[in-house]
């Protein structure tokens, strides 16, 4: 049963009608730019180098939709799936996919991919995506915010089309599922959840389908396995599927479409009604490119790197795809208890929160407060479903114990301090403290801080660890102060932030792990996908303190200098890895070294060297929009540094004139005077000189005119008569 809502969450108090109006009228331009057609979606999808690859799905979604309408990244044989998380380095997800085929059925497609069928021919933007199947089928893709539709058009000598739909298969092994076709053109069923990188993290979530043909099918039927059964209406079980075969002689063009749930067929029905779809193909299309429009014309770039606007469009894509809607029209989702919850409002899922909080809470707080708060309020409602503790990386009503560490309390505390405060913050502080102060607190049956005993106590436990924990004691340390203004429990948690020092070996002059006896264990040991030359920078509340640490700014240049010599660290080179997490904000240090020329210097050759506008374009995998919010603040020229505090470490922006719209109807317009000019040679704002590389939000949160200077050659002056902050 659920708790009693909080009433601030449902108290959404209305935006002034003038400011409405303003906000309207400055998105107006905005909105009648095509901006969903900048979109490649394609960039990041392909599977030729691994990481380098980004994991992206590239087909069909909307902003935050449930429904992902998508070739799987993983493998673009096995189908266009219903649902998939873009980005993520692991098989997820991946229900109910489905092929549009010239001709009838005459062998068992068994698991989809070991039929060798073909995709080629990709295009993709915003909302929209096609490819041919086999290379004679022309499949394309849209979807609305809970279901999905196709048009397939059959060649001109096909007599027959029939399209195959997995029911007992996914991106991982299922084995749960059963679909019935209703009619000659419905069906209806629901299938289970496999795992998230790997059996030992199973994720046995139920997805409903409802789904529908624009004409009746000649013929249907089942397989299972390698056997095809014609006539049967009814399948069930792992490696299983159905399919519907229709005349194609006189009509070439075919139209699907259908609409999940995580929580019964009848919401799914609901769902499909409830977004309306009709009958036309490129209604849908254009109703999708609007609301992408909407969300991507929040941020106005021009320039004359068109390359670069096709990529900064569709890192913003990518970092907006992301959480996911995961109640139905009518409220309900499925809790992370296994019973069915009424929202007050919007329940979200897929948290990849080691990679999210970063960088892409504050650019949805910037853009979608309200989202951001549903978003921290869904963090909080699954906790308490869940235990009482915080999950680490959510699919469906599932946490998978993956990664490490405590963001979802950074994540939740950021929302609050950047500004989305529609949430219970009474509720969050429960659910952080239990998960940072009693040993063993779970979240389902996986702990929030395992090793967190050894933490308080000794500091015996691996490195990397430990220093996500303070992050996120950190974070619990400003919401304290700024959200409850309660000063002994933040000052509470800022004595923990301080265990970082136990971790230096002064012989060594790096952060090391200890073993349980407090023995320092080897320089590489104890560190999640990075190294110690890494992590050593991962004390982003406190940079200076670093700094002092090893012997000042001059001793820190060098160490970085060493460690930016390359851009293209895997997870065990010793030099910077553009695409990994951990390492996001390592370029900025410069600046807190009294050089924050190096800083623009090392972004300039990131977006140079690094990432390009190819399938394989991308550094590392995109982790649900973690990699798409980093390069939209890059290019903006503002990086959220610190967790727990609401401000920017500065560069150089990457285009001539940007216009950020914000929700309370200003705007902040930045002005370059030259494009691609990478050195800041001054900046002012608002009519007044700019003298530090930080800058809190509250200065640009109610609108600023940012004017830089810039040029080809270094000032090694600019930036560095205010120091930016550190906090002991």
């Amino acid at each position: 049963m659920n708790k009693p809502f909080s009433p601030s969450r449902l108290f959404r108090p209305m935006m002034p009608t003038i400011v409405a109006l303003f906000y309207s009228i400055a998105l107006s331009a905005a909105k009648t730019a095509d901006f969903a057609h900048l979109v490649n979606t394609l960039i990041g999808s392909g599977t030729t180098h691994g990481l380098a690859s980004g994991y992206i799905c590239p087909g069909a979604t909307y902003p935050h939709g449930m429904v992902q309408f998508t070739p799987t990244y993983f493998e673009k044989n096995s189908g266009f799936v219903a649902n998939q998380y873009s980005g993520g380095g692991c098989y997820n997800l991946g229900n109910f996919p489905m092929f549009p085929l010239k001709g009838e059925l005459t062998k068992s497609p068994n698991d989809i991919r070991s039929a060798h069928y073909t995709v080629s021919d990709e295009k993709g933007h915003a909302g929209y995506y096609q490819a041919k199947v086999n290379g004679d089928v022309l499949a394309e893709l849209t979807v609305a915010e809970r279901s999905g539709m196709g048009r397939f058009t059959f060649p001109s000598d096909a007599e027959k089309g029939t399209v195959i739909i997995g029911s007992g298969l996914a991106s991982t092994p299922i084995y749960q599922a059963a679909v019935a076709m209703t009619d000659a053109n419905h069906f209806e069923g629901y299938a289970t959840g496999g795992s998230f990188c790997g059996q030992a993290y199973p994720t046995p979530y139920k997805v409903y389908i409802v789904g529908e043909f624009n004409v009746a099918s000649s013929q249907r039927g089942i397989w299972r396995e390698d056997k095809v059964i014609a006539g049967s209406n009814f399948v069930e079980g792992p490696r299983s599927g159905f399919w519907f075969t229709f005349d194609t002689k006189q009509q070439k063009t075919l139209l699907y479409r259908f609409a999940l749930s995580y929580v019964s067929i009848e919401n799914a029905r609901e769902n499909l009604k409830a977004d309306n779809l009709g009958w036309d193909f490129d209604q849908v299309v254009a109703r999708a490119e609007r609301k992408w429009n909407d969300y991507l014309g929040r941020i106005e770039v021009d320039g004359e790197n068109k390359s670069r606007i096709t990529q900064f469009y569709t890192h913003l894509y990518h970092a907006l795809i992301h959480p996911s809607l995961a109640s139905d029209v009518n409220g309900e989702y499925m809790g992370a208890d296994e019973k069915v919850h009424k929202s007050r409002s919007r329940q979200y899922t897929g948290f990849s929160n080691w990679d999210t909080y970063r960088t892409q809470t504050q650019l949805l707080v910037m853009l979608e407060p309200d989202v951001a708060a549903d978003i921290a309020q869904s963090h909080i409602d699954f906790a308490e479903q869940g235990g009482g503790s915080f999950p680490r990386w959510v699919v469906a009503n599932w946490e998978t114990n993956i990664m490490e560490g405590d963001p979802s309390s950074i994540i939740v505390a950021n929302t609050w301090i950047w500004g989305a405060q529609n949430f219970d913050k009474e509720a969050a502080i429960k659910v952080m403290r239990k998960g940072a102060e009693v040993p063993g607190a779970k979240c389902q049956k996986f702990e929030t801080r395992p090793g967190l005993k050894d933490y308080l106590e000794t500091g015996n436990l691996d490195a990397s660890r430990q220093l996500e924990f303070m992050s996120a004691d950190f974070a619990i340390a400003r919401f304290a102060l700024e959200a409850l203004d309660d000063k002994e429990l933040s000052d509470k948690y800022m004595e923990r932030t301080r265990f970082w020092k136990r971790l230096y070996n002064p012989q060594t002059r790096w952060i090391q792990s200890r073993d349980q006896n407090g023995n320092w264990k080897s320089l590489d040991e104890g560190f999640m996908e990075a190294t110690y030359k890494d992590f050593f920078w991962m004390v982003p509340y406190n940079i200076n303190g670093l700094i002092e640490t090893i012997g000042g700014r001059d001793s820190a240049e060098v160490r970085l200098q060493e460690y930016f010599r390359r851009l293209d660290a895997d997870y065990g080179d010793d030099w910077y890895a553009s695409g990994n997490e951990p390492c996001f904000g390592f370029p900025w240090i410069y600046n807190w070294v009294g050089s924050p020329w190096k800083t623009q210097d090392v972004i300039r050759r990131v977006l140079n060297e690094i990432y390009i506008d190819v399938s394989d374009g991308l550094p590392g995998n995109d982790d649900l929009g973690a990699m798409g919010a980093w390069y939209v603040w890059v290019s903006l020229g503002l990086y959220p540094e610190i967790p727990g505090v609401a401000g920017f470490a500065l560069s150089t922006p990457s285009f001539p004139r940007i216009t950020i719209h914000l929700p309370n109807g200003k705007d902040i317009v930045q002005t370059s005077s030259q494009d691609g000019k990478p050195y800041i040679k001054s900046l002012n704002i608002n009519g007044k000189e700019c003298k530090g590389t930080w800058l809190a939000w509250k200065d640009l949160a109610d609108g600023a005119i940012m004017k830089y200077a810039t040029s080809d050659k270094p000032n090694t002056k600019w930036g560095t008569q205010i120091a930016p902050p550190s906090y002991k």
